[in-house]
C-alpha cells in the first residue's frame, strides 16, 4: 500500500480509502453485516487506514456496522471520517445533537476527520448564520473531532469561498477524468492544495461506472490502442492518483475482487507516472464518453439562477449520466434525491418547473436549446412513479433521524 502526507497534521493515510456506502447488501437489502465486517478488515490489514461513512449512508445503518467493523482493536488502525449531514440542520444545537449521535452509533469518542456534508454556497451561507464556525471549534476544543473539512457538490466558483471561509485540515470532492471542469475540478484541487488542504476524492470512478468490465464499444475500442494494457478501473485509479494533489481516493468496494484489484492498483500507482501517450489516450476517452452524452452541457453554471428555480447544470449532469451508461433506475433515483432539493435543503429544481422564459438561452455558451431540452428530461425522469423514488430518496437521507 502507498501512502501520503495530510499536509496540516502529517498523517500517513493510505491512498485507497474505503468508502462506505455501497456496503454488500443482505437479505432484504439490509447490510449483509458479516461479509461487509469481514471486507473492511481484510482491507485495514492489508493497508487501508481510511474509512468514510456518513449519517445517510445505507438508511442511516452504515455508521453502526463500521462502529462494528472497528471492534477488536480495528479503531486504533484507521483514520475515521464521517460527516455533518447539513440538510437536516436547522439549529446550533441540531450539530451537538448529531455528532453526539454519531459518535455512539461508530462506538468511539472521537472522529479523525470530521466533514460538513455535500456543501455547496447556500448550504454554506446557512450553516454559518447558524454558528457552524463555534460549532467545529468547540467540537475541536473538547476533542470530539480532531480534523474538520467538508464535502463538496457545488458550483466551482462556490469552492473557493468555502475553503477560504475557514482554515480547513482538508476538503472532499468529486473528481475523475469525466469531472475535470465539474463543482471543484481540477481547478478546485490545485486551490485547495495551494492552501496545503489534504484533497479526498469521491467518485473516482463514477459510482462503479468507469470501472465496468464492459465499457461501451466505442470506448472499448480505444483502451485497446494502449501500449500497455490496463483494465478500466485501473486507469481510472492510476489517472486520479497520477495527481500529487490527491491524498486519498474513497472506493465504494463490496466485491472482494473489487477489493483485491484495488488494493493491488493502490500498492504500485505512484503520482505523475503516467506518460504523456497515456494522458492524452485518457483525454480520447473521456471525449468519446462525451460524444455518447445526451447534452452537451458542460456545467459552467453560466444558465444560473434560473427564475424558476430548475438546477439545470445538475439535471443535465443526472441526464447525461444516465445515458452514458445506461442505468436508468440509478438515474430516476438521483434525479429525485438532487432535484428535490432534499440534499441541500432548498427548494426543488426539477425540468418540469421551466416556463420557457429564455432567458437561459440568452447566457449559455454551448448555445444548447435548454427548455426543450429539459421538456425532454421532465419526459424521461418525471414519470409516474417520481413520487415513489423520491419517497426512497428521502427514506434514505433521513438515515434514521426519526
Amino acid at each position: 500500500m502507498l501512502y501520503r502526507t495530510m499536509p496540516k497534521n502529517g498523517d500517513e493515510l493510505s491512498i485507497l480509502g474505503f468508502g462506505c456506502m455501497r456496503l454488500p447488501a443482505g437479505k432484504g437489502g439490509a447490510i449483509d453485516q458479516q461479509r461487509a465486517i469481514r471486507q473492511i478488515r481484510e482491507a485495514v490489514d492489508r493497508g487501508v487506514n481510511y474509512l468514510d461513512t456518513a449519517w445517510p449512508y445505507h438508511g442511516g445503518q452504515s455508521e453502526p456496522l463500521v462502529g462494528l467493523a472497528l471492534k477488536d482493536g480495528y479503531r486504533d488502525k484507521v483514520r475515521l471520517a464521517t460527516k455533518l449531514p447539513s440538510w437536516l440542520i436547522e439549529t446550533r444545537q441540531d450539530m451537538d445533537t448529531y455528532l453526539n449521535r454519531q459518535l455512539e452509533r461508530l462506538a468511539t469518542d472521537h472522529i479523525d476527520y470530521y466533514l460538513l456534508h455535500t456543501l455547496n454556497g447556500a448550504s454554506w451561507d446557512q450553516l454559518e448564520r447558524l454558528g457552524v464556525v463555534g460549532f467545529v471549534e468547540k467540537a475541536l476544543a473538547d476533542g470530539r473531532i480532531v480534523n474538520a473539512g467538508f464535502s463538496f457538490h457545488g458550483a466551482p466558483d462556490e469552492f473557493a469561498r468555502i475553503v477560504d471561509a475557514y482554515p480547513w485540515c482538508f476538503c472532499q470532492i468529486q473528481y475523475n477524468y469525466l469531472d475535470e471542469q465539474t463543482q471543484a475540478g481540477t481547478v478546485g484541487l490545485k486551490y485547495a492544495a495551494s492552501k496545503q488542504m489534504g484533497v479526498i476524492v469521491m467518485e473516482p470512478l463514477r459510482g462503479g461506472n468507469l470501472a465496468l468490465p464492459e465499457a461501451p464499444p466505442a470506448v472499448k475500442e480505444l483502451w485497446d490502442q494502449a501500449e500497455r494494457k490496463r483494465t478500466p478501473v485501473e486507469w481510472a485509479l492510476r489517472w486520479i492518483w497520477d495527481h500529487p494533489e490527491v491524498t486519498v481516493a474513497l472506493s465504494g468496494m463490496n466485491d472482494e475482487a473489487q477489493i483485491a484489484e484495488n488494493l493491488a492498483i493502490a500498492d504500485a500507482a505512484q503520482p505523475n507516472s503516467l506518460t504523456d501517450a497515456e494522458h492524452e489516450l485518457v483525454r480520447r476517452v473521456a471525449d468519446k464518453y462525451r460524444e455518447l452524452m445526451k447534452v452537451g452541457c458542460t456545467g459552467c453554471g453560466y444558465c444560473l439562477p434560473c427564475p424558476s428555480g430548475v438546477a439545470i447544470s445538475e439535471i443535465f449532469e443526472i441526464y447525461n449520466r444516465m445515458h452514458m451508461f445506461g442505468d436508468e433506475s440509478s438515474g430516476k433515483f438521483i434525479y429525485a434525491l438532487r432535484a428535490s432539493g432534499m440534499m441541500t435543503g432548498g427548494d426543488p429544481g426539477y425540468a418540469s418547473q421551466c416556463v420557457q422564459c429564455g432567458e437561459c438561452l440568452e447566457k449559455c455558451p454551448q448555445n444548447l436549446e435548454i427548455p426543450q431540452l429539459l421538456a425532454q428530461v421532465a419526459e424521461e425522469l418525471e414519470g409516474p412513479d417520481l413520487e415513489e423514488w423520491v419517497a426512497r430518496a428521502k427514506a434514505m437521507m433521513s438515515g434514521g433521524a426519526n
